[in-house]
């Protein structure tokens, strides 16, 4: 069994969902990487069993519980040079200039 028919089993008796929704509905669930799908499964799996709300349209409640995008981490330069002792961008960590504010900053991609 694929990771979209265990959530379809999950979604598929909540509320009366229509066979409608299914095709859409595995293509949004494709949009998302295996750890996310696992954290949008045991999201809904966890209200629907503590009888929380989950939106009955389940394209809605794949997005609704979908894990929310962390902001980036930021350094000032002096903080990233506290931390690295050099300026030179390594391990996925990006230099850039804010020419509003004329100071630089790091960004962690």
């Amino acid at each position: 069994m694929s990771t979209f028919d265990f959530l379809w089993q999950l979604v598929a008796n909540h509320g009366g969902v229509a066979e409608h929704y299914k095709a859409e509905l595995a293509r949004v669930w494709a949009e998302y990487s295996l750890e996310e799908q696992r954290f949008i499964y045991r999201s809904i799996r966890d209200k629907l069993r503590a009888d929380k709300f989950v939106n009955y349209n389940p394209v809605k409640a794949v997005r609704e519980n979908a894990p929310k995008a962390k902001p980036p981490q930021v350094l000032s330069f002096a903080e990233y040079y506290k931390r690295y002792g050099t300026t030179e961008e390594s391990g996925g960590w990006v230099r850039k200039y804010l020419p509003e504010k004329q100071t630089t900053i790091y960004i962690k991609k």
